[in-house]
């Protein structure tokens, strides 16, 4: 046994994968409701945008389990807050409020130059820190539970501050994409903090999807689509063999829509999102039509 053979022996002793999961196998891991699969659609920034994207959604004949705004929670209002939270109520989703203070819009100008793409949108001292905390305790009265957290530290934090009965004890925490992980080893740490589902980085192949999965119970949140700032590609047509291989997993779809990751959609941009998530339907009930989609109003 050579070395390299040790190492992926010692990685199964732990209970993570050997290696990537070139075989594919089929993940037998579902959400309590059974469901397989589930839709997110990201980047709706306030009520009136979430409006349009739900009666445009259940215009089609879907339903969604996720919406999720990603410009941060200092950006909106009480008013504004409330109202989504009603509209998650009536169409029976979730909503994900970003937590709001990030490295993108901090004091310091580190994110933005050529270097600081490492820091993805990780937070600067303890300030900060706190500063995010506020965001959420303001967001956690005023109704919602869903939180997009950027930071690790950040994500460890709140859940002490969740098992303390300092937040609601139903907050649920969502690690973005932004934080930059893409293997089992990480995606285990993250579960081990508190992450409730793990968005991982967005051109991670199935090999790599299906070892996490082997590594974690919490959902994955998969980018199907992505908008031009990361990327610009689309995945629709790898949709089914991601739902085969990491069930359970968040359909992240729509993305396409948008500039960059933060763009504030117009009504018509939701509208063109809810059509992604048709054609994204499509795909899975031409080329895997025994996935098990959550039935509407199974929340987190």
């Amino acid at each position: 046994m050579n070395s390299m053979d040790k190492t992926r022996e010692f990685l199964k002793s732990v209970g993570l994968p050997g290696g990537d999961a070139y075989d594919l196998p089929t993940s037998e891991k579902r959400f309590a409701d059974g469901g397989q699969y589930r839709f997110e659609v990201p980047g709706i920034q306030g009520p009136k945008v979430m409006k349009a994207l739900l009666e445009a959604i259940d215009s089609y004949g879907l339903y969604l389990h996720r919406v999720t705004q990603t410009q941060g929670i200092m950006r909106l209002t009480d008013d504004e807050i409330e109202k989504m939270v009603g509209l998650a109520h009536e169409y029976q989703t979730d909503l994900i409020l970003a937590i709001g203070p990030r490295a993108t819009t901090d004091t310091s100008a580190s994110v933005n130059t050529e270097e600081g793409v490492r820091m993805g949108y990780r937070l600067r001292g303890q300030e900060q820190i706190i500063r995010a905390i506020e965001d959420v305790k303001r967001a956690d009265r005023l109704g919602c539970r869903g939180f997009l957290v950027y930071d690790e530290g950040c994500l460890w934090i709140l859940n002490e501050m969740r098992k303390a009965g300092e937040i609601s004890a139903d907050c649920h925490f969502k690690l973005s994409a932004h934080a930059g992980h893409g293997n089992p080893c990480s995606a285990k740490l993250m579960e081990s903090i508190g992450a409730d589902s793990l968005n991982p980085v967005r051109d991670i192949q199935l090999q790599m999807m299906a070892a996490m999965r082997q590594a974690i119970d919490i959902p994955l949140d998969l980018h199907t689509e992505n908008p031009k700032s990361t990327g610009g590609f689309i995945r629709h047509y790898e949709v089914p063999e991601m739902i085969r291989v990491a069930a359970p997993i968040y359909l992240k779809t729509g993305g396409s829509v948008a500039q960059t990751h933060s763009w504030d959609s117009s009504e018509d941009d939701a509208r063109k999102r809810a059509k992604q998530c048709v054609l994204v339907k499509r795909m899975i009930d031409e080329y895997y039509p025994e996935a098990v989609w959550s039935p509407r109003g199974s929340l987190v």
